[in-house]
């Protein structure tokens, strides 16, 4: 069954999905807090990689007319934040994710299976 969460993250999903990510996960944390409903978590391989997903996804998001409240963190290439409200994306390098371990933090939110048939990325599901 698909909730009404799910199908607003399509277009965010779609966005993060073009782009040649490491670890997808998206978790609903509506129980959780008060700040956003989903995070998008993913991860590049180094920080041009970061830097070029992140200005990619906000690039498809204003084609669509989704603008970002806020962002952080884009040109330094450590840790992207988009913060589209009901939905903040998180861009790591890779060893920056392991550090601050998100996935972990949030690990009583319920997790969201992207449903998408992207062959490169990896849904994280733990």
């Amino acid at each position: 069954m698909t909730s009404d969460l799910d199908l607003s993250l399509e277009p965010y999903i779609q966005a993060v999905c073009e782009k040649k990510i490491k670890g997808l996960a998206i978790l609903d944390v509506r129980k959780l807090t008060s700040i956003s409903d989903a995070f998008l978590i993913c991860s590049g391989n180094s920080n041009r990689q970061v830097t070029s997903i992140a200005e990619h996804i906000k690039k498809e998001l204003k084609k669509k007319g989704i603008k970002p409240l806020h962002m952080e963190g884009v040109k330094d290439g450590q840790w992207a934040l988009l913060d589209y409200g009901h939905v903040i994306i998180h861009v790591f390098y890779e060893p920056v994710r392991s550090f601050y371990n998100l996935d972990g933090l949030w690990k009583d939110a319920g997790k969201i299976d992207a449903n998408t048939d992207m062959n490169s990325v990896p849904v994280n599901h733990s």
